[in-house]
């Protein structure tokens, strides 16, 4: 595996995180009796996956700025870089057993993602690209899949729970999507929904409301694997946006679809 010297870092802090969240995850089917006792638990492995990625970053890089999930914004000395940090996508999975989280870093330089890292850990699949360098699972490199009609391909997304407003939304697009397509998948990781439309898994992705640590790894994994991403209406995907995802043939099509009114 070669890349940059952030990469390394990147990767670093993503598998030292890891080790203690596998040896966590293995405790939580014993808490399953308790939804609190569940809860807490899992927001305990957050803080200090937090804790870890966050001292490894700083440490090497201690002028870059800092944004991630369950931490307060850190202005850096340079204010052109910035990690994005998510240290346990996935929260719900986790707490309910369920091996499908992930690890998520990304590097924004003046606007841009340049570099980006999801670590699937219960698979222990790594993923990661830079800008110009070409997306790559472990060692192998991915590309986004060639389906070239809306009916043959296989879509992701998130759908919105508890007393989000968006649900309305979301199931006018799923009343067009289904009809088109071959199918719908909601796995409730949106750096991995980002990841397998990278590997070719899965032909496209979108979702609402998405916050920039939710996107901001997979965006530059998907660009460089060949496919397309971006906001659904102009959003500022540094702030809450709809993210759309796909392969080249049918990008258009399926971000035209979601568009209608």
């Amino acid at each position: 595996m070669q890349g940059s010297a952030n990469l390394t870092i990147m990767i670093k802090a993503a598998r030292s995180a890891a080790r203690k969240l596998v040896r966590d995850f293995q405790e939580v089917e014993n808490l399953q009796a308790s939804v609190r006792g569940a809860e807490d638990f899992v927001a305990r492995a957050e803080a200090e996956a937090l804790r870890t990625v966050r001292d490894i970053l700083t440490s090497e890089r201690p002028n870059y700025g800092w944004t991630g999930a369950g931490s307060d914004p850190v202005e850096g000395k340079d204010p052109t870089r910035r990690w994005i940090v998510d240290p346990l996508q996935g929260g719900q999975n986790f707490a309910h057993g369920l091996p499908h989280w992930c690890i998520s870093i990304a590097l924004e330089h003046k606007g841009d993602v340049v570099a980006g890292v999801i670590f699937d850990v219960p698979k222990d699949d790594l993923f990661w690209a830079e800008r110009g360098a070409g997306a790559f699972m472990n060692d192998r490199r991915m590309r986004v899949s060639g389906r070239a009609r809306l009916i043959d391909c296989v879509f992701a997304t998130g759908l919105p729970s508890g007393a989000r407003p968006d649900l309305p939304l979301t199931l006018k697009d799923l009343a067009r999507l289904l009809p088109a397509s071959a199918g719908v998948r909601r796995w409730g990781v949106p750096a991995l929904d980002l990841a397998y439309v990278a590997a070719g898994r899965s032909d496209g992705y979108w979702e609402r409301r998405l916050s920039p640590w939710d996107a901001a790894a997979g965006m530059i994994l998907v660009r460089e694997a060949g496919g397309f991403v971006e906001p659904l209406a102009g959003e500022d995907v540094f702030g809450s946006a709809t993210i759309v995802a796909a392969n080249s043939e049918v990008f258009q099509p399926f971000a035209k679809l979601l568009r209608e009114d």
